[in-house]
This record gives C-alpha cells, structure tokens and sequence, in this order.
C-alpha cells in the first residue's frame, strides 16, 4: 500500500477476510496491511500500517488496492516487493485501479485483466501488452487475480474464499456481508458510454442526434445513409473513423441505453420498451440487451429500479 491508497478498495478485502470462519471456527485468513512507509496518505484521513514491505515476504495472498491516482509512478520498493513475492508463488490481486500498479510490475504482461470500467482504455492504451476485458466483475489468472469497480473487490474476495475453503465457506462470508455469492452478468450493466463518444462538431452530430430521435422507427442501414446524404460504404468508414464501431452497432447501443433509462424510470412492460426502442420483437430486445449489459431486462429492473 502507498499514498493515495483508496480507503474502500482497502478495507472491503479486510473486512472480507477477516469475517472469514472455517466449520470448526477457526479464523480462515491472518490480515496484515503492510506498506512503504510509517505514514500513508489516504485522502480524508492518515494510516499508519503495523507492518512495512517485509510483511509481504511470508503472504500467501497480496491485495493491492486502487489508488486515487492511476498514473502516479510505482515505487521501486514495491515494485521489487510484489515482483520478489511473484517469484516465491504468492496469489496476487487487485482491486480496482489497483490493477494499475500491479501492471506497472511488469507481472500481469500476456494476461486478460480487467478493472474499472472508466479507466480500462487508459489502462489498454498505458500498458499495450496487457488484454482489458472492460465487461467483466474479476479476472482469475490462477497466480494473479483482478478486479473491476471497488464493489466488484467484495467478488473477487468471495471468489477467493470459495477457492481456498469451498462454496460453504464463502457463503457464509456472504451472507455477513449482505452480498450473493454470485452476482448476475459484469460490469457491462454500469457502463454509461461503451463507445467513443463523438466530439461536437464532428459531421457526424447531427446524424447522431437525428438516431437518437429516431429510436422507434425501422431503420435500415441504407436509410441511415440516405439521411446522411452520403453511400452506405462511406458511412461505415466515417462510423468506424469518429465513433469506433458501425452505424447498426452504434444504433443497437443507443437503443440498449434508452431501455436502461427506461427500465430504471418507469413501469411499463419489458414488452412495451422493446417496441418503444425500436425491437421488432420482444426475444430480439431480450436476446440484444443481455448480449450487451449481461443481464436480462428483468434483473436490470429488479437492480436498478
């Protein structure tokens, strides 16, 4: 743990752990929170951690948790911690943008990662040979385990749990933390913007606006281009140029936002909203929001409403 460490991201995995109990009692974990120095800054308040970097010597898990400042550089200390417990065999996680300082150790090069869900691009873009899944609660690598959203720790702990001491133990932990053992679906259910937004100005803002007016209706690929004035190929490239994906693709998205809001914000049927989004059918709404929140509209409901 270094300055900056966010308080959440730190304290979910101590709590978890330590409300940990096998069958006879016993506790299922040691906790210690080691870092640098005496002193860590933690925003709205100051540590003092009882152990330094050499309490991580013997861990058969290191946490490390987010920090308010992805970018701020890796202390070599740490780095040469977390590297030297790699090499002895200990299970490392991350909790959120924890995921930032664990790769700067070089350890998580060649895998699939995950963390928040606001900070995968730049986390794709800072570390180029690492795989960011932005949709998914946790990755587990076997020896190196990630976490999305600091809410998503409390998973990845249960996950643990239930791999050390099995499914028994880790709902009891559950059930303290008032939490399922398994959550429905990823992170893709809390994405607000899953494409590059389009800048203003850009040639394409009106069309935009002109879709998102346009939602209900019956919209081919060619009379997108005819309201755009120009061909179906030229439309493609500019999409793909400006947005990152294609005018269908942006349309279906568009129209999985609205039905989230309206999920969120009225009574109507799961069947009328798949009309008033533009789904010729109720399967093709169901089918198109699960593949892109993870989830049905149902339990959308039911965890937002």
């Amino acid at each position: 743990m270094g300055n900056g460490a966010i308080p959440f991201d730190l304290s979910t995995p101590i709590e978890v752990f330590s409300r940990t109990r096998l069958p006879d009692g016993r506790p299922g974990y040691p906790v210690r929170v080691c870092a640098e120095h005496d002193e860590i800054d933690a925003g709205v308040f100051t540590l003092r951690p009882p152990w330094g970097l050499e309490g991580l010597q013997d861990a058969d898990t290191i946490i490390v948790p987010g920090i308010t400042d992805p970018t701020a550089s890796l202390p070599p200390a740490v780095g040469d911690a977390l590297r030297s417990a790699a090499a002895d065999g200990t299970r490392i996680a991350s909790v959120c943008v924890g995921t930032f300082p664990l790769a700067a150790t070089g350890l998580l090069d060649g895998l699939r990662v995950t963390t928040h869900w606001r900070a995968a691009g730049f986390l794709a873009a800072t570390h180029p040979d690492i795989d960011v899944d932005p949709d998914v609660l946790y990755v587990d690598n076997g020896q190196f385990l990630t976490s999305a959203g600091a809410a998503a720790g409390m998973d990845l702990c249960l996950h643990m749990i239930r791999r050390d001491y099995g499914s028994a133990v880790a709902a009891d932990v559950a059930r303290l933390s008032v939490m399922p053992l398994e959550r429905e679906g990823g992170q893709a259910q809390f994405i607000v913007h899953d494409h590059v937004p389009t800048p203003q100005g850009s040639e394409l803002e009106a069309l935009l606006a002109w879709l998102r007016e346009n939602l209900a209706r019956d919209l081919a690929l060619v009379d997108i281009a005819e309201r755009a004035g120009t061909s179906t190929r030229t439309l493609i490239r500019r999409f793909r140029d400006q947005t990152g994906t294609t005018p269908l693709q942006w349309l279906h998205r568009a129209r999985i936002r609205q039905a989230q809001h309206l999920l969120e914000t009225t009574e109507h049927s799961v069947e009328r909203i798949g009309s008033q989004v533009g789904f010729g059918s109720p399967t093709t709404f169901r089918d198109r929001f699960k593949r892109i929140t993870g989830v049905s509209p149902h339990t959308y409901r039911r965890t937002f409403s």
